[in-house]
């Protein structure tokens, strides 16, 4: 049995306490809470949970680091639910609250939808404000960013649309044209920015740093963060999520929107009591939310229903799902009304491709599946040694100073390439977009078009002009410079996503193999699979693909997402018709990543932290026992039991004081030690507390039954009390030959957080969610430690060799 923890620093992780002997409610057919025979009990139709429910100083349902119990929480909603439909026939008034109790859950995600798309659409015109302010300002009005200072603007030219006279760079306000003042206010707003957003993290709300979904998943499946989910969180996180994407660092604000649109469901949910009272029914709502989130980071509805399916959700029955499409579509509803990017779509880089893709490209599509799958292995690796260096050593004692030094190497390094110093998601969109007549970025400076061709489509296989070859050589050192700066940003003390930098890795990666392959079509046209599937008089070869797949297989490689990535992708860019190229390259990036290890980044930081998740994805492959993981063990001290009848209050009183578990067998004696069943510390504390204040004659010597009917007491006995009512009959128990493959699956898919194990009805021991996850960490060390001392043994001489 486990002790409670106290708490922890959220900047410290989880030490892997707290997952206790649990609050668990049983369904009781007709039970009543009687105390004894005689004078002072409760009315036979005063029901057990009227009691439990009363405030009691000093004990909660759970506490703060500690695993909800799923099944009391359903068998609590039941019990609810019934209530509301004996009496919603006996007035109008309890047919309207039944009605309202039916309809509580479409309110519910409707108003989170609501919330994350305001929120989002706030978010990206602030961050696309702040991001330009970096390079100036607009005269006319201070609140345009650049782009649309320039909108009413007579004096622009179709080659210097982003000329104009209403927009002034700080160097022309303050030191004219010099190339130095705009590097140092480029800088300087960078470092102010990080600077704000870190310390309204660390004084304010430091549950708002990082992307959030580890977190997410880890109260999904069940575990208790006070505060993570709240309103400071959600305002800091708002606010801080602004400053961090502009600030340039390597970040997206996908991932975190998702943590603040659960911060919305987690609000909204305390107006109604069906979900406030209830921790495995608001994870329904918190699922929806999840959904939200990603509809209104991506434009993606469906893929968000599907992310959070696939991802993030631990319990999702089928309302969940019809909710979670509700939820999304309201979210993408309120972000398409207020229209932030000015494009009449949900997302900045909705791109159109006016040609097909054509069977021999699979081939490069296919590499860069592997390059997502290598890039995935690689980044969770080296990002896992960092951040487990920074937890280990002084300097993540100082994570201020962390982030003013690598929002400082960034800004420097960033300015001098036109590829690194603009907007991550300006970057993809431009990696995505498809050259054409109207289009003037250095990536399609080809020949034909600077030697006046008629247009773009007379010659399928342009030749690269010199500042397509520019954009090469900056394009391979912008990737150079992503790697290693997303590497060192995810994890740090600001919000920080990790969908938008892994996108544009995988983008700027697939961009320069499309202009390969089109180069390659060009100089090579007579080869067979050019000249088979290339047609002339039509575009061959479409790099902006390429970067769509790179920047597909690249997020995958790191999250391990398949189906709702590849919905997410065709839902952003509106690329139904390259769906199968997508498929392809998410799962090759999916197969090579699982080769050097299946735990996705998220999966990762969620066992760094040491969060009690146990994760459906993995296999349980061992051949051990109940008995080799239950407590106590030999050298433990003996199981804190309870006796059905040998106790009095003191003694009972003496056991809760002295332990901080949340629950104790209840057995027949301590020379049987046969099971009877299951008793809550918090319904022990209730019944006592209530018994003393509602009955005459409880005292310190008073016996405590927990069998059916109490024996003939003399007449000078103190009353006994009765706790037959709040024993759980039927607990959860297995055998001690059990496989822990079964118990495993148990655990997982009936939300346990604890299995009594016995033999023949003895009770020998107990394991718990945290006993599992002890277990699974020293069978994987066990499994390391084999292979490495494998490879370090010496070869043995070959039998055969030395006979010859």
């Amino acid at each position: 049995m486990e002790e409670e923890d106290t708490g922890a620093d959220p900047y410290l992780p989880y030490d892997g306490g707290g997952d206790t002997i649990p609050l668990r409610e049983i369904p009781r057919r007709g039970s009543h809470y009687a105390m004894s025979n005689g004078g002072g009990a409760p009315s036979s139709s005063t029901h057990l949970l009227d009691f439990l429910e009363e405030p009691i100083p000093g004990v909660g349902t759970y506490d703060d680091f500690h695993t909800i119990d799923w099944v009391r929480e359903k068998c609590k909603d039941r019990e609810r639910h019934r209530k509301i439909n004996s009496k919603k026939k006996e007035s109008a008034w309890e047919f309207t609250k039944s009605l309202y109790d039916a309809w509580s859950g479409w309110l519910v995600v409707t108003l989170t939808g609501l919330a994350s798309g305001a929120l989002a659409g706030l978010i990206d015109i602030a961050a696309d404000w702040m991001n330009d302010l970096k390079e100036g300002v607009c005269l006319s009005a201070m609140w345009f960013n650049h782009e649309q200072c320039c909108w009413t603007s007579n004096e622009t030219t179709f080659a210097e649309r982003d000329k104009c006279p209403q927009w002034k760079s700080w160097a022309e306000l303050i030191l004219g044209q010099a190339e130095v003042s705009r590097r140092g206010m480029y800088i300087y707003w960078a470092l102010s920015f990080a600077f704000l957003a870190v310390c309204l993290v660390k004084v304010f709300a430091p549950y708002a740093c990082g992307s959030g979904i580890p977190e997410i998943k880890t109260i999904l499946s069940g575990f208790i963060i006070r505060g993570y989910l709240g309103k400071w969180t959600l305002m800091i996180k708002t606010v801080t999520l602004v400053l961090a994407v502009a600030s340039g660092l390597s970040l997206g604000k996908e991932g975190p929107l998702v943590h603040v649109a659960c911060c919305c469901g987690n609000i909204f949910s305390y107006l109604f009591p069906k979900y406030s009272k209830n921790e495995a029914k608001k994870r329904e709502v918190l699922s929806a939310a999840s959904a939200a989130g990603v509809s209104v980071a991506f434009g993606a509805p469906i893929g968000g229903v599907l992310f959070s399916l696939e991802e993030v959700s631990y319990y999702f029955p089928l309302k969940t799902l019809w909710r979670s499409f509700f939820a999304a579509l309201v979210a993408a509803f309120v972000l398409r009304s207020i229209n932030p990017f000015g494009n009449s779509r949900l997302v900045l880089f909705y791109v159109e491709y006016h040609t097909p893709w054509y069977l021999f490209e699979l081939i490069p599509f296919i590499l860069l599946g592997v390059f997502g799958g290598l890039w995935g292995a690689f980044f969770i690796r080296a990002n896992i040694a960092w951040c487990r260096r920074r937890k280990s050593t002084r300097f993540g004692k100082y994570p201020v100073l962390e982030v003013i030094l690598v929002a400082a190497i960034t800004a420097v390094v960033a300015f001098p390439n036109p590829y690194t110093r603009q907007n991550t998601s300006e970057l993809i969109k431009e990696l995505f977009t498809d050259c054409g007549p109207l289009e003037s970025s250095q990536l399609c400076q080809y020949r034909s078009q600077m030697n006046g061709s008629k247009a773009f489509t007379d010659n399928p296989n342009r030749p690269a002009g010199p500042g397509v070859y520019a954009a090469m050589w900056q394009l391979c050192l912008a990737l150079i410079f992503k790697i290693i700066m997303t590497i060192f940003t995810f994890g740090l003390k600001v919000p920080s996503g990790l969908f938008i930098p892994s996108m544009a890795i995988g983008a700027i990666a697939g961009r320069i193999v499309g202009i390969a392959v089109e180069q390659l079509a060009y100089y090579h046209h007579d080869w067979f699979l050019f000249k088979e599937w290339c047609e002339v008089g039509a575009d061959c070869i479409t790099p902006g693909l390429y970067a769509m797949v790179g920047a597909a297989a690249c997020l995958g490689g790191v999250t391990r997402m398949t189906v709702s990535l590849v919905v997410i992708v065709f839902e952003l860019t509106g690329g139904l018709e390259y769906i199968v190229p997508l498929m392809a390259a998410v799962m090759t990036s999916k197969w090579v990543g699982d080769a050097f290890g299946r735990e996705g980044i998220y999966e990762a930081h969620i066992r760094l932290n040491g969060y009690p998740f146990l994760d459906a994805k993995e296999e349980f492959t061992h051949t051990t026992l109940a008995r080799e993981v239950m407590r106590p063990r030999r050298c433990d001290p003996p199981l804190a039991v309870l006796t059905q009848d040998d106790l009095s209050v003191e003694d009972l009183q003496g056991v809760i004081n002295e332990t901080s578990y949340n629950g104790f067998p209840v057995i027949v004696s301590k020379e049987s030690q046969r099971l009877v069943g299951f008793a809550l510390r918090r319904d022990i504390t209730i019944a006592i507390e209530n018994a003393r204040r509602k009955q005459e004659g409880i005292m310190l010597n008073s016996r405590v039954y927990f069998t059916q009917h109490a024996p003939t007491l003399p007449a000078d006995s103190p009353r006994p009390l009765k706790l037959r009512s709040i024993l759980d009959m039927s607990p959860f128990t297995v055998t001690d030959h059990t496989p822990m493959e079964i118990v495993v699956d148990i655990f997982r898919k009936l939300g346990l957080r604890q299995c009594l194990v016995t033999h023949n009805g003895i009770l020998l021991g107990i394991i718990t969610k945290k006993n599992i996850l002890e277990h699974l960490e020293e069978l994987k060390r066990h499994t390391e430690s084999l292979v490495t001392s494998q490879r370090t043994r010496p070869a043995r001489p070959s039998l055969l060799g030395r006979d010859a």
